[in-house]
Formats: structure tokens, sequence, C-alpha cells
């Protein structure tokens, strides 16, 4: 490893650089993490939306959660699934 050698840098400026480059950094990593996920993937659908989704009645929704088919989310009242995880469930039911 070579040496580095600091001529006319006090402290201070060395930690401002430092944490200016390690700002920079996070926000890179920032920035390429959420593209990798587009967020309409991350959006929560309602009963309604699931089945229109999935081209199929309310029923078929409610016995596929009672099934394990499908994961539901409550808030409050109300029944919301992850358009990932329904994603996934199609993926993996094509799979041989």
């Amino acid at each position: 490893m070579g040496t580095i050698q600091m001529i006319q840098v006090t402290p201070n400026e060395l930690a401002n650089l430092i944490s200016e480059s390690v700002k920079t950094q996070i926000q890179e990593l920032v920035n390429a993490s959420t593209k990798e996920q587009p967020k309409e993937q991350n959006d929560l659908l309602s009963r309604k939306e699931t089945a229109d989704f999935f081209k199929v009645s309310l029923v078929s929704i409610h016995a596929w959660m009672k099934d394990g088919i499908i994961k539901p989310y409550k808030v409050g009242n109300r029944t919301y699934f992850k358009k990932s995880e329904l994603i996934n469930v199609v993926e993996s039911s094509n799979r041989f």
C-alpha cells in the first residue's frame, strides 16, 4: 500500500472532505436501490384490485387467503395484498 501525503490540509478540512465523500457514496447507493425495485411493486392492492389482477372473483380471493396461497395484510378492518408477493405467486405457479 502506498503512502498518502496531505500537504496544507487542516484536520477540519480533511474531516469535511471525508464526510462529503461518504455522503456522495451513500446517496448513490440509495438511488441504486430505489431503481432496482420499482415503486409499483411495493403497492398494496385491495381485495377487489387483487381479484381484477388475477381475473377471478372475490370468492376465489377469499379461498386463496384461507388456503394460504396469498397472504393478506389487515389495516383496520380492510384487507390488502402486496403486489410484489402476488407477482411471486404467479411466477412460482408457472415453474415446473
